[in-house]
């Protein structure tokens, strides 16, 4: 039997059994063991760790702890710096994407109201979930950490609140999400990106107190949904001005 002692930031302990709580803690295990698997078996998923140092040094995940080693582990929470070769979450240059789990319908409204790409349906498996994330470089939002201890799933957050308004703050933080809010530009049904809609060709569609009042108005080329700047509008916005404060 191997010993190592394993020190994990506050915001980890999350994670971790009541008993492993108390920092550091002695880790016992048996033949060649990377610290990536070690992590992940004290229910730790990967997406959460930011950085690892072993005996002080920085390390990677497939370093192989030796007997005697003393293992430190980083949450992004913590503001430390990543590990060399891992995305902070995902690629500066661009707008990161999103892919929800089945649980997370408001949050995914919430996100596209203020224009995040984001994948969303109430009956995926997680094996096409993680599939997905892989395939289309999204970031996984979950409720459920062990589907982010799926090797195909690269990027991921496991949000700790269980009420959509404060995930919303949580991912807006995580991922530094403020300068890129546009909001409006999504359909919030479906994802698809708006287009500007002529009030002559969506005429037969509207009440008549909206063809009265609304000169201006948004379609989603994929599912239909009309929008325009009704009282649900001004609602919306001071919502995402109460959000991003």
């Amino acid at each position: 039997m191997k010993k190592a002692i394993f020190y994990f930031s506050p915001e980890l302990h999350v994670f971790l059994e009541p008993s492993r709580r108390q920092n550091p803690f002695e880790y016992e295990f048996t033949g060649p063991q990377s610290v990536k698997h070690l992590i992940e078996a004290a229910g730790v998923p990967h997406t959460e760790v930011s950085r690892v140092k072993v005996n002080g040094p920085p390390a990677g995940f497939e370093t192989q702890v030796q007997n005697g080693d003393r293992v430190e582990v980083f949450s992004f929470l913590t503001g430390q710096e990543n590990p060399s070769g891992r995305e902070n979450g995902f690629d500066e240059r661009s707008h990161p994407r999103f892919i929800l789990d089945n649980h997370l319908g408001k949050l995914a409204s919430y996100l596209r109201m203020l224009g995040f790409d984001c994948l969303y349906r109430n009956d995926f498996h997680d094996a096409e979930l993680a599939q997905l994330t892989l395939e289309q470089s999204r970031i996984l939002l979950t409720r459920d950490h062990r589907l982010l201890m799926r090797k195909a799933v690269l990027q991921g957050y496991w949000l700790r609140s269980q009420d959509p308004d404060r995930q919303l703050k949580e991912v807006l933080t995580r991922y530094a999400l403020g300068s890129l809010v546009k909001p409006f530009q999504r359909c919030m049904r479906c994802n698809a990106l708006l287009e500007p809609a002529s009030k002559e060709t969506i005429l037969h569609r509207l009440q008549p107190l909206t063809i009265q009042y609304f000169d201006e108005f948004r379609l989603c080329p994929a599912c239909g949904q009309i929008y325009w700047q009704g009282s649900h509008y001004t609602k919306m916005l001071a919502f995402i001005e109460t959000t991003l404060a």
